[in-house]
C-alpha cells in the first residue's frame, strides 16, 4: 500500500481526474479547430488552376460530446470536418489563369472575419481549459500535501 492509501482523489476514476480528462479533450478539439481555421486562412486566395476548377472550399468543423460509460468522463471530440456550402465569390480579372470567357474568376468562400472570430473563440476556450488544468494540478498538490502530513 502506498503512503496515500487508497485515496479516491488520486486515482483515475476520481472527480479531479475526470475534470482533467474533460479539459484535455476540450483542448484537443480546440487545437483541431485552430488547424481548420489556419487551413482556411492559408487558402483564402487559392483559386482553381483554370476556369473549370473550383477554388478552395472553406472547411468547417463540428463537435460532439459524450460520456465514457466506463469512466463517467464527459468528453468532447471532433464529429466532422466538412465543407461550407456557401457560394463562391467572383471577381473580374480577365488576365487570371482561372478566368472564364467573361473574365470572371471564382474566389474561395472564406471570410477572413469569420475565421478570425473562430480563431479567437478557440484560443479563449484553450486558455480556459489551461486554467482549469492549472487549478486541478494545484488541487492535486494540496491534496498530496495534506495526505503526506497524516
Amino acid at each position: 500500500m502506498s503512503v496515500f492509501g487508497n485515496s479516491p482523489i488520486l486515482f483515475n476514476n476520481s472527480p479531479l481526474m475526470k475534470a482533467l480528462q474533460t479539459s484535455a479533450s476540450a483542448m484537443r478539439v480546440n487545437m483541431s479547430r485552430l488547424e481548420v481555421v489556419a487551413q482556411n486562412l492559408a487558402n483564402a486566395h487559392t483559386t482553381g488552376a483554370n476556369s473549370k476548377e473550383n477554388p478552395y472550399t472553406r472547411k468547417t468543423i463540428s463537435f460532439k460530446s459524450d460520456v465514457d460509460r466506463r469512466t463517467g468522463v464527459h468528453r468532447v471530440s471532433v464529429k466532422n470536418i466538412g465543407v461550407d456550402s456557401t457560394p463562391f465569390g467572383e471577381e473580374y480579372d480577365p488576365g487570371h489563369p482561372a478566368a472564364d470567357e467573361n473574365g470572371m474568376v471564382k474566389l474561395p468562400n472564406v471570410n477572413r472575419h469569420i475565421e478570425l472570430k473562430d480563431m479567437n473563440e478557440a484560443m479563449r476556450a484553450h486558455h480556459v481549459n489551461m486554467s482549469m488544468i492549472k487549478i486541478i494540478r494545484e488541487m492535486f498538490e494540496k491534496t498530496i500535501g495534506i495526505m503526506s502530513k497524516t
